[in-house]
């Protein structure tokens, strides 16, 4: 895109999990409405905060309120609310952050372009 250029920072996610003793990494929990994702997301996010890790859950009911509230349930509106919140996980993933995601995420295709956006192991 013209005028728009990608910065590299001197902070690196690399440094924050070094001076943090841990890797930032996502953990996605997927599966149907009320199949549980959320209720077991906030119990290993809770685990995770008591062991002094920075955490953030992105829960899909509550990202379709700000975020993704333009979207609806359309399979096209679907596979873009997942690849928005690909996007957020990634930039929190390099704050340092364990973020854990819980999402009705219905296409593997969708999954699978969130595991390449990531990169290996995260």
């Amino acid at each position: 895109m013209k005028n728009i250029f990608l910065n590299n920072f001197t902070v690196t996610r690399q440094r924050r999990n070094a001076k943090d003793h841990y890797k930032s990494v996502v953990i996605w929990f997927t599966g149907l409405s009320g199949s549980g994702k959320t209720t077991l997301a906030q119990a290993v996010e809770e685990k995770l905060h008591q062991a002094y890790c920075r955490t953030m859950l992105l829960d899909g009911d509550n990202i379709r309120h700000g975020l993704c509230k333009d979207l609806g349930f359309s399979n096209e509106d679907r596979k873009e609310n997942i690849r928005r919140i690909g996007e957020v996980a990634k930039l929190f993933i390099e704050s340092g952050a364990i973020t854990l995601v819980s999402f009705i995420s219905p296409f593997k295709e969708g999954r699978d372009k969130v595991k390449e956006l990531l990169g290996g192991g995260d």
